[in-house]
Order: C-alpha cells, then structure tokens, then sequence
C-alpha cells in the first residue's frame, strides 16, 4: 500500500492544534453592530422581517449599548426612523431629530468607550424614500443632495459622532462631507465612505427596519452587481477625496470585491453582512436545517477572510459572547 507522503490532517487533530495554526483571527473588537432608534416610540418594537432585531426607544437604546460595550464590539452603527419625513429629509439635519438626539445619548452613555458611528443618508427621511434630493423630473440631484450632505454631516459631529458614514452613493460625496467638517474645525471626525454599495435584493428586511418609503429603485446611482471594475474605481476616487475607511456593502455575495478592495488600498476595509444576509441565516436555523451558532461564526470569518478589518453585523453582541466563550 502506497502513503502519503504529506499528511496535512496533522495539523487538525485537536483543538488545541487547529487554534495554533489558523490563518484567519475573529474577535470582538472586529465587529461593529447597526442599530436602530424610532423617533416616539415608548417601546421597542421587534423587526418581523429580522429576528432578534428591534427599533429601540431611546431608553432601551442606551441599555443595549452599555451591553455592546461590555461584550467588546468594536463599533456602533446608528441609524434613525422619524415620525415625519418631507421631500428633503429634514429630520436628517435638524440638530433635534432622532439621529443627532441619538448620537448625543449613545456618546454621553458610553464615550470614547467604543466607536460611535452614524449613517448618514437620507432615504430614511425622505417622504420619496430616496437617498437625496429629487429634481424636478424625479431623478436624485446628485450636486443638490451633495449639499443636504454637508449639513448632516455637521449635525452628526455636532453632536459628538466618532465616525460619518456617507451611504448615499453621490458622486464626490466624500469630498464634499471631509471639507465641510474640516472646515468647521470637525478634523478629528472620521469618514468611512460606503464606497462600493450594490443595488441588492438583499436589503429589503432593512427597508422594513427603516419604515422605507421608497418607490421605485436606486439602479441610478448604487451599483450594478455585474460590475466589479466599476467598485475599485468607486474605492479609489473615495480614498482619493479623503476616506478614512472603505466599505464594501452586501458583504456575503461580494467576498471577491472585498478582496480585490483589501488588495487595492492601504485604508482600513469594512463589509456590511446586510439584512437580507443576516434573515437567511436566522430563517433557516429556526427551521432546524441548520446549526444557527456555528453557521454565524463561519459567516462573519469567510468576511474577515476575504480580507475584511471590520464586519458591520447585526450578530455583532451574540457572536462577542460566542467567541468569548471559546
């Protein structure tokens, strides 16, 4: 009988032995968790479409930050349902709307303790539901919407956010929103730019997270997901106009753009596992097909092993407290 000359196996054998030898680390600190906040709300209201996912009020906010901090995640991602919207999201940048409101509670709840980011876009405050302004033959005003951004953007490190995250996929939206906090004296502000965003199927439990109103689609301004090229020239022109950090957003079906993004720039990459990624997982384990902890820590590694430094998931507290307890 012929063996083998090289045993690979040795190398798995126990525990022990595969926890020396991996290649691909997952901690806590990797990981940053979406939250959403409902302007009025007097409860929190579960998300149907994402189990284990709610629209917090502001008190049930603050208790579920003090927990992500205490399970060591990295980072917060903050975003907000007004009880108004009107045709310019003006909620967005009132200095009282819910998202700032929200801001000022999460920084004067946990600090400097993690990272507070915040979206910022306004498809949650537009009555229309799309991420800028409308011309008057309904299509998105890029150079208009570039303009609300600069407000938001100041409204959101007014109110003490660590990190502004530009989502709206508007051409020199980076440079627009790094400009205007620098130039109100906001220079330790970070931005990290949703460079590469795809017009995906998989947001939509996200939209019902949102209460979104769109009608119609985003296939004008975020990308096509034929299109991979087209992502890196998305990444550089954002690192170029000051992007402090690059996304890539869905993450799970684009594991070779965040791949190709880790190898293009020198800037800290992040990958959003969206809703839609995020249901599938939690609808298939409550049909018992399949083995709901494990199938959360395969997930959220292959993203860090495309080449991913930070996940932004909304498994981001249970998968802490799954790793700390390896």
């Amino acid at each position: 009988m012929a063996y083998p000359d090289s045993r690979p196996r040795r190398l798995r054998t126990t525990n022990a032995m595969r926890r020396l030898v991996a290649q691909t680390t997952l901690e806590p600190r990797h990981l940053v968790l979406p939250m959403f906040v409902r302007e009025g709300a007097e409860e929190p209201r579960p998300v149907p479409s994402m189990p284990g996912v709610v629209q917090h009020t502001m008190e049930s906010l603050r208790k579920a930050v003090v927990e992500a901090v205490e399970a060591g995640v990295g980072g917060l991602m903050l975003f907000a349902i007004p009880e108004h919207k009107d045709a310019i999201g003006s909620r967005g940048t009132d200095a009282d709307g819910p998202l700032n409101a929200a801001i000022r509670e999460v920084v004067a709840e946990v600090g400097d303790a993690t990272v507070v980011m915040a979206d910022l876009c306004l498809d949650e405050f537009t009555d229309h539901g799309h991420c800028g302004v409308l011309a008057a033959d309904g299509t998105v005003d890029n150079d208009a919407t570039l303009d609300r951004y600069a407000q938001m953007a100041l409204a959101q490190a007014e109110a003490g956010v660590h990190v502004v995250g530009p989502s709206g996929m508007m051409d020199g939206q980076v440079r627009t929103v790094r400009r205007a906090l620098d130039g109100a004296g906001h220079t330790d502000v970070a931005v990290l730019a949703y460079a590469t965003k795809y017009a995906s199927a998989f947001y939509g439990p996200f939209r019902d997270a949102v209460e979104s109103s769109l009608s119609g689609d985003r296939l004008t301004y975020q990308q096509d997901p034929a299109n991979a090229l087209e992502a890196l020239r998305e990444t550089a022109l954002d690192v170029d106009e000051g992007a402090d950090m690059v996304m890539v957003k869905p993450a799970m079906s684009y594991l070779d753009v965040v791949a190709r993004v880790r190898d293009l720039v020198d800037v800290p990459v992040a990958a959003y596992q969206v809703s839609g990624e995020y249901s599938m997982i939690e609808a298939a384990a409550a049909q018992g097909w399949i083995d709901r902890d494990r199938a959360v820590i395969e997930a959220l590694t292959s993203i860090r092993r495309a080449g991913a430094d930070i996940v932004l998931t909304y498994w981001a507290v249970d998968a802490a407290h799954q790793l700390r307890r390896r």
